[in-house]
């Protein structure tokens, strides 16, 4: 299984973005005329956080006819989410062998290979890729060469599309509650959704701690290194929880004295590249500033369920 499922679980966040158009495609030869070709990865979900030296794997179908294919020329250009392109450059070539007839060819790509050389208005791609946004892709077009010489370039192309590794459903697998001070007990079992809004930003959907309610939502970041902040604001504007302004160990050490010294890991994520069982740990809260005045705080450990 091992990270298959990252794959999936990243092409279903961006089934809403890009459209799969029918992957099966002929060049314009034909099986006597050479050059025959199938993309079977129309798209490639790119999962920002797993390293520029990731590998994604790509495959492709060739059918060798009368007149064979004797080499693939891969070349990779990149479009933003602005709709801006790049210049367009080999990026490898692949030699096809005579037999058999059909031939499944595999290939990796990895954020270092895709951004070498790529600009955009002269620029070039950042070497972080949390730098990228959700929207941005690749495109990988196929040029094939044929035993008599002719040059086929192949209507159907590869999308490496960029999404996030963190987006999904989870799973609570340890939490706590202090009002005041004082532990109110946990939440442990319940699901909670996380989407992804853009490279490093994530939007924890419809709670706060085990408090339900869509004014709950809120949002929070997971930068290069693995740090998970919450931050007091958000495109401007105050985040709430139950009403009130949201709290953290930066913000408020003092008042987060329970939360911030619980026994577990703070404010960071593990990976997990074998089952694909990511984990967040969060500690946050707020503070209301009437009534029972004081801190309200939350520690929670969340588990991606993996179907």
């Amino acid at each position: 299984m091992k990270k298959f499922k990252l794959y999936s679980l990243a092409l279903l966040v961006l089934a809403g973005l890009f459209s799969c158009e029918e992957d099966s495609d002929t060049l314009t030869g034909g099986a006597a005329t050479g050059g025959l070709l199938t993309v079977n990865s129309g798209l490639v979900g790119y999962v920002v956080g797993n390293g520029n030296d990731y590998k994604y794997p790509v495959k492709v179908t060739g059918f060798q006819g009368d007149i064979t294919t004797t080499k693939i020329e891969i070349y990779k250009s990149f479009t933003n989410v602005a709709g801006k392109k790049s210049n367009e450059l080999l990026y490898k070539t692949i030699d096809v062998a005579e037999s058999p007839k059909n031939q499944v060819i595999d290939f990796n790509v990895t954020y270092n290979e895709l951004r070498s050389g790529i600009t955009v208005n002269g620029a070039a791609l950042p070497s972080d890729d949390s730098l990228l946004i959700i929207g941005d892709a690749w495109t990988l077009r196929y040029v094939t060469t044929t035993s008599n010489g002719d040059v086929h370039s192949n209507a159907k192309t590869t999308k490496v599309a960029v999404g996030t590794r963190f987006a999904g459903t989870y799973k609570v697998i340890d939490s706590n509650y202090w009002r005041l001070g004082v532990s109110n007990g946990g939440w442990n079992g319940d699901i909670r959704v996380i989407e992804s809004v853009d490279a490093t930003t994530y939007r924890y959907v419809g709670y706060a701690g085990l408090f339900a309610s869509d004014a709950n939502t809120h949002y929070f970041t997971i930068n290069g290194a693995g740090v998970v902040s919450s931050p007091q604001t958000y495109n401007g504007k105050v985040q709430l929880l139950n009403g009130w302004p949201l709290i953290t160990c930066a913000s408020n050490p003092t008042d987060m004295v329970k939360s911030c010294g619980y026994a577990g890991p703070q404010n960071t994520v593990t990976k997990d590249d074998v089952n694909s069982k990511d984990r967040i740990y969060r500690t946050y809260g707020y503070y209301t500033g009437s009534g029972a005045t004081g801190p309200r705080e939350f520690y929670e450990a969340l588990e991606r369920v993996v179907n």
